[in-house]
């Protein structure tokens, strides 16, 4: 079993530091609702599909994220509080090359 150490912002500016499995196939949103570090109902309102941007985080250190999609990019077109550091949360598959990734939960609309 492979972890990997992300560090997490939630909404209220508490910092998270978190271990992450490389081998479970979860996402970045999915972590966030196992740690709890969002309120309930207000982040992966869509379920992970890339169509509502409520897991939007800012990235704060990108140690080597894979580059966003068409679909990432679409959405946060449309969505609240973007910024240029923006992705979505269900888009960023947890992966070895994600240790010391530094995130921030965006505001939930």
């Amino acid at each position: 079993m492979n972890d990997i150490n992300i560090r997490i912002t939630d909404r209220e500016g508490l910092t998270h530091d978190i271990v992450a499995p490389t081998d479970m196939s979860m996402n970045l949103m999915e972590i966030i609702r196992s740690y709890e570090l969002a309120e309930e109902g207000t982040i992966g309102v869509c379920g992970g599909m890339a169509m509502c941007a409520s897991c939007q985080v800012y990235v704060v250190k990108d140690p080597g994220l894979e580059p966003m999609g068409d679909e990432e990019d679409a959405m946060l077109g449309e969505a609240y509080h973007v910024q240029p550091n923006s992705r979505l949360g269900c888009q960023l598959h947890i992966a070895d090359a994600m240790e010391g990734l530094e995130v921030e939960i965006a505001p939930y609309p």
